[in-house]
């Protein structure tokens, strides 16, 4: 994924098992954040981050999109549980995953398995790559991802 460059469409199910399309956002500067698994602590933290900075990320225009490789049942779940008011996507064949390049060997309890990368894209109304959040610590990740929008929304 290149800066500046469109990125390709995709579609995934919603948490509501909708199915929608990057495309459908075109206008609008879309936040589209990675996470390794719904109701995790890290991610609980990072989706309830969003949650709490959502109204103002809104009226930076954007929209919030979570995506892991849940089920959309799982996302719905997750998604009731701590009140998310934005769509949740269930990238289940991880095709999205790879697309964004964020399935990485990771170490867990001493065994090597592949998972999702914590990783924040911001795509522009114009659908082009403007900003990558790589490695992302959950706490204050959404008030980082907000003071950017609010810095491009000013220039």
């Amino acid at each position: 994924m290149e800066l500046n460059k469109k990125v390709a469409n995709f579609t995934l199910k919603t948490d509501e098992d909708k199915t929608v399309s990057l495309s459908d956002y075109a206008g609008k500067p879309v936040i589209l954040f990675f996470y390794p698994k719904a109701d995790t602590p890290g991610c609980t933290i990072e989706a309830c981050g969003f949650r709490d900075t959502f109204k103002k990320l809104q009226a930076a225009g954007a929209v919030v999109l979570g995506i892991s490789r849940d089920t959309p049942k799982a996302q719905a779940k997750f998604r009731a549980k701590y009140d998310l008011p934005y769509t949740l996507l269930a990238d289940v064949d991880e095709k999205v995953c790879k697309q964004f390049d964020v399935l990485k060997e990771k170490n867990m309890y001493g065994k090597k398995v592949m998972g999702i990368v914590r990783t924040t894209f911001v795509i522009g109304p114009d659908q082009k790559l403007l900003h990558v959040f790589p490695q992302v610590k959950p706490e204050g990740h959404a008030e980082e991802v907000l003071a950017l929008m609010k810095g491009l929304k000013r220039s």
